[in-house]
């Protein structure tokens, strides 16, 4: 999609969807689930560059004065506005299910492997465990897919173990990595791409103002003036 998009200087790389291909993990494996973010940010980039254009139409038209030019270009600007944060809002919350669902997928076997009886004599193991002989403990678990030890100690709130979340979240991922590669790529870009949507999709707005001309408060203060006067003269 973004080949077909060309660089425009005038709005922030920030919002061009080859962002989305920055990401670690993009590939033929993961494009479908990371279409949609693509999408916002191609509305967003091709929006900015069409107001771009139309500020530039708008001001070659010598029968306009400054005002009436800054009115026309800030409501198609407006018009615009709300249709690229709904795309983003979209792909945000579209992401955020299909993270719970995913997460879901990988933590309930683990949890259900975590509750029996033997997971817990081998939890009361670890935790009077040295922490560097816990860790290596449950590395070595991990890489020889000890599935039983793995799953009691990561399926459980980690105290249990002598771990704390931090390191827990750590092994977690790793053996999800090795056991289900496919399912943690694509929470792994999942969650990327709900970040970059979180850190990059404000920029929309300051990218207006500067498309429309950096003047949103006077374009607001020409269309009070002129619904002031569209109303008085309703009432001639």
């Amino acid at each position: 999609m973004s080949d077909d998009i060309n660089i425009d200087i005038r709005v922030t790389p920030a919002l061009h969807p080859r962002v989305v291909e920055e990401i670690e993990g993009w590939g033929d494996d993961t494009k479908t689930v990371l279409a949609e973010t693509q999408t916002a940010f191609s509305t967003a980039y091709e929006t900015l560059r069409k107001v771009h254009d139309t500020r530039e139409v708008v001001n070659a038209n010598p029968g306009w004065n400054d005002d009436q030019k800054l009115l026309q270009v800030d409501n198609f600007a407006k018009k615009h506005l709300a249709a690229v944060t709904k795309t983003f809002d979209t792909a945000r919350a579209n992401l955020t299910k299909g993270i719970d669902f995913l997460e879901g997928q990988l933590a309930e076997p683990v949890q259900v492997k975590a509750a029996t009886a033997i997971a817990g004599q081998i939890r009361d193991f670890a935790r009077n465990l040295p922490d560097g002989k816990r860790h290596e403990f449950l590395r070595e678990a991990i890489r020889d897919d000890d599935h039983e030890t793995v799953t009691a100690l990561l399926g459980a709130p980690p105290y249990l173990s002598g771990l704390n979340r931090e390191f827990q979240a750590v092994y977690l991922r790793l053996y999800h990595e090795r056991n289900s590669p496919g399912v943690a790529k694509r929470l792994q870009v999942m969650r990327a791409a709900k970040e970059l949507i979180e850190s990059n999709a404000g920029k929309v707005f300051t990218e207006m103002e500067k498309a429309i001309g950096g003047k949103g408060a006077k374009a607001n203060m020409v269309r009070k003036a002129q619904e002031a006067a569209e109303k008085a003269l309703g009432g001639v």
